[in-house]
């Protein structure tokens, strides 16, 4: 690791020159002179990719400090140094992204990343003896295009819905790297279409088996493509991706094995790691602020190893240290648990109960207590199915960046789900259908190009 990362610093000066890292106008405005250096290589183009700092430890955490599965007292929420942050907390539209250096910074560099590799490689020849290596690095440029803009979707547009998409507003589609190219919004269907586009070209051109789970593989590619088709509620879409990325990889860890007792319980890089993606813990979301709301930690039951090695107590406060990344950074790539359960809900959205049963039942088994009798699932009712579903999703891929879109498209199917800050005296509501599940974008974002707002 050490070694990419040092072949991806020398090539920052290039990058950081064309992007203009050092404030936003400059960011939108840099005019990029490849000149200043020259990417004449495939190992330069993927030292490129290989810039960790920025592409693997900085994502948009926006969707988790808006979720419902954490609380904030007044004293830790009045304590925020980012008045940003609590005004997404609370769901108060306007100058909820402070800076130049946020959320959509981040999702658009990783695309700008995207871009600046795939402009690149049609200089270099494939031939039969790189042809396996640049394929792979043109499927990790569609990779961080299309998995930038998908977390970017969930956090400043609606929620897909068909009827509507072609004339819902969606986000700035960047096809190149030239940045006198106006950004302007397309529409939330052509947003998922350019989301769908890269993802399903990343699943195409890169590797099956990777040296590090910080390069995405095929696998994490499909992940990412059912993510996508889940937040459309296209089911069987999301199924069938699912179930390849499956096909590939998917063993579960057993957590009997895990110690419960650790700071951080999960191994760095474990075996459900589809793609290493985390971020440091914001002050929103770490333990001495973030408290997981009773009803969802009251909700698992006495014999589920997750209660156990989820959660701990802090000044008798339930605060949540189950991170993927096995650090105290949040972790916020697809994983194998969550195929699981896309697949099982896919499956029983289209009807096949039997195999979606089968599937929570297989996960359930890893997270139970191997002492105590687990009593699997099982019913004919596809309500009834759904909704275990659904449940076991919550509680398995909490503090993940997923509840916010979960959220948000089952509200597109009638089922009426209201936020509410009920935990502190602002007392706010967020409403089933309401705007304010389309963040603001940031104001200077919407100064310098004239975009409309949300």
């Amino acid at each position: 690791m050490k070694k990419m990362k040092n072949n991806s610093y020398r090539l920052m000066l290039w990058l950081m020159v064309s992007i203009g890292t050092l404030g936003c106008k400059k960011y939108l405005d840099a005019k990029p002179n490849k000149q200043l250096a020259t990417i004449s290589s495939l190992t330069e183009l993927q030292a490129l990719l290989d810039d960790h700092t920025r592409l693997n430890y900085q994502t948009v955490y926006a969707a988790e400090a808006a979720s419902d599965d954490f609380y904030l007292t007044d004293q830790a929420l009045n304590g925020l140094s980012l008045e940003g942050d609590r005004r997404i907390y609370n769901w108060q539209k306007g100058n909820q992204f402070e800076g130049t250096v946020n959320g959509w910074y981040y999702s658009y560099l990783g695309i700008y990343y995207g871009n600046a590799v795939l402009e690149s490689l049609p200089e270099i020849e494939r031939t039969s003896s790189n042809a396996i290596q640049w394929d792979n690095i043109k499927g990790q440029g569609h990779y961080y295009k299309g998995s930038n803009l998908l977390n970017a979707a969930m956090v400043w547009a609606l929620a897909y819905e068909p009827v509507t998409a072609s004339q819902t507003l969606g986000l700035p589609l960047r096809a190149a790297v030239d940045f006198n190219v106006p950004s302007t919004r397309a529409s939330l269907e052509a947003t998922y279409q350019q989301i769908l586009n890269d993802l399903k070209n990343a699943c195409r051109f890169l590797s099956v088996q990777q040296v590090h789970v910080m390069r995405p593989s095929k696998a994490a590619a499909y992940a990412m493509v059912s993510r996508a088709y889940l937040m459309m509620n296209k089911y069987a879409e999301a199924a069938l991706y699912a179930d390849t990325a499956l096909q590939l990889k998917s063993e579960l860890m057993d957590y009997n094995n895990i110690n419960a007792t650790a700071t951080n319980p999960f191994p760095e890089y474990g075996m459900e790691v589809l793609h290493h993606i985390s971020i440091a813990n914001p002050a929103i979301l770490n333990q001495s602020n973030a408290t997981i709301v009773d009803e969802l930690y009251n909700s698992y039951a006495a014999d589920d190893l997750r209660k156990k090695i989820f959660f701990t107590k802090l000044n008798n406060r339930n605060v949540f240290r189950g991170n993927y990344s096995g650090q105290s950074s949040l972790f916020f790539g697809p994983a194998v648990d969550e195929m699981y359960l896309t697949r099982a809900e896919g499956y029983a959205r289209t009807n096949r109960l039997p195999q979606a049963l089968a599937d929570l039942n297989a996960l359930m088994l890893k997270r139970w207590d191997k002492t105590k009798t687990y009593v699997p699932y099982h019913s004919s009712d596809q309500t009834t199915v759904i909704a275990w579903i659904l449940a076991e999703r919550r509680k398995e891929l909490l503090m993940r960046g997923l509840r916010w879109g979960d959220v948000k498209r089952l509200n597109n199917l009638g089922y009426g789900i209201k936020l509410e800050r009920r935990y502190n005296s602002s007392g706010v509501v967020l409403e089933a259908m309401g705007s304010g599940f389309a963040m603001s974008i940031p104001e200077t974002v919407i100064d310098l190009t004239g975009m409309p707002q949300n």
